[in-house]
């Protein structure tokens, strides 16, 4: 899927019922991200750390992500201080990478683009 198809794309409540990605498919929707997305060894996780000026850039970052994040009911990790703001997205539930995890990476890049 291309960045604007996963940008335009809905979430899908998980509760816990479904699967999680095969790593040849998470990998594969990794393209449709901006190049800064990593995924960790075992498919379970996509993380993107941007780099602000100061502190306050870093909190808006977070709350940014937290908005959004609420109004598709798909919640990253969020971690930040002076200069940084991590967003870690998997889905908790499940152990591992769904498509919302990648909807709602392809949604922040187009925020914050």
């Amino acid at each position: 899927m291309s960045a604007t198809d996963l940008a335009q794309a809905a979430c899908e409540p998980c509760q816990g019922i479904g699967g999680t990605l095969p790593a040849d498919e998470a990998r594969a929707l990794m393209a449709g991200l901006h190049p800064d997305w990593t995924m960790d060894d075992e498919a379970k996780s996509i993380q993107r750390t941007f780099k602000v000026k100061g502190f306050a850039k870093a909190v808006y970052l977070a709350n940014l992500a937290a908005y959004n994040a609420d109004r598709d009911g798909h919640h990253p990790d969020v971690a930040f201080g002076w200069g940084y703001c991590r967003i870690t997205f998997t889905s908790h539930e499940l152990d591992g990478l769904t498509k919302n995890d990648f909807i709602c990476a392809a949604k922040l890049d187009k925020l914050v683009a």
